[in-house]
């Protein structure tokens, strides 16, 4: 059954119809439209936790888009997916891929920010120091990036830097 008719939620339903009548007027040929289609239900299969099926649609879309800002969206939420089941290797390599596409993705940014801070504090623990510090700095290179393409976000990583005094430039507010 398509994800469309399985909706329960009203916001998803709603979400759901204007979606489908964006794309009956959008001038787009119908491959894009199709790629669409399938990004929207790994939208919902992704809010529902279904990850299986959210993934499915994310490779179809991604097999029929053509568009590299569509697909930066596209390979970011499989990273999503990807991070929320611990795969932070795979994670990592999507959302690399989707700054590829598109490298104002602030969102990427600190994704791969939060990994490799996630990374540092496990090296840390388990007494590396120095592979702990570096990933910390890597994290810190990654949140300096999204900080100066959306300076009003990150405020946690942002109270990080200046406290480990990991950012010598002012791109804070």
């Amino acid at each position: 059954m398509p994800r469309t008719q399985k909706n329960d939620n009203f916001i998803d339903k709603t979400f759901t119809v204007m979606a489908d009548l964006i794309l009956k007027i959008l001038p787009a040929n119908k491959r894009a439209k199709e790629a669409f289609v399938y990004y929207r239900d790994g939208m919902s299969a992704q809010s529902e936790g279904e990850y299986a099926e959210a993934l499915e649609n994310y490779e179809e879309a991604l097999e029929l888009e053509e568009d590299t800002n569509d697909r930066s969206y596209i390979l970011y939420n499989m990273g999503l997916i990807h991070a929320s089941n611990g795969e932070h290797d795979k994670a990592l390599e999507l959302y690399h891929e989707a700054l590829e596409c598109n490298p104002r993705l602030p969102q990427a940014l600190n994704n791969i920010a939060v990994i490799y801070h996630y990374q540092g504090e496990k090296a840390k623990e388990a007494g590396n120091e120095d592979l702990g510090e570096s990933l910390f700095d890597q994290a810190a290179d990654y949140w300096i990036r999204a900080i100066r393409l959306a300076p009003n976000n990150y405020i946690e990583a942002q109270n990080w830097l200046k406290t480990t005094k990991r950012s010598q430039i002012d791109v804070f507010f």
